[in-house]
């Protein structure tokens, strides 16, 4: 498959990102969720002494529910910057599921920057998580 469309002497862009798109749309996000829990701490810091369990549980619903809800519901904040969306490897139209978009964010943190050793050898710009979870990365 090839990787760009040529219509003349005019060369149609990937339907797929660079590696650079992702990693910023991940640098975004990681900014965003830093934000988010200096807003909740701050938000707690008003209560007189709340429990820690709280902020233990907002630290890890930010950190690991964010990507995998946000992916399955539409996009991320850093996606929706960047104009790429995951969606299902067989149809591009379809967005993945809540199930695949946790394996993908699971495989996606235990392989951290190895995931993404795959993008330059497949036509698909496909990373490790992705072909786990059955995803595919297309730009909107």
């Amino acid at each position: 498959m090839n990787t760009s469309a040529t219509t003349g002497n005019i060369q149609q862009p990937s339907p797929y990102p660079l590696l650079t798109d992702r990693v910023q749309s991940t640098f975004i996000d990681s900014v965003f969720i830093v934000i988010m829990m200096f807003v909740f701490a701050a938000a707690l810091d008003k209560i007189s002494r709340p429990p820690d369990w709280i902020r233990i549980a907002l630290f890890f619903g930010l950190f690991g529910i964010y990507e995998p809800v946000c992916t399955a519901c539409g996009c991320t904040i850093g996606n929706y910057i960047k104009g790429i969306r995951v969606r299902q490897a067989d149809n591009t139209s379809a967005r993945i599921n809540i199930l695949q978009a946790f394996l993908r964010y699971i495989v996606k943190v235990g392989l951290g920057w190895l995931s993404f050793i795959t993008i330059h050898f497949n036509a698909d710009r496909r990373a490790i998580h992705d072909m786990v979870a059955g995803s595919v990365m297309i730009r909107v």
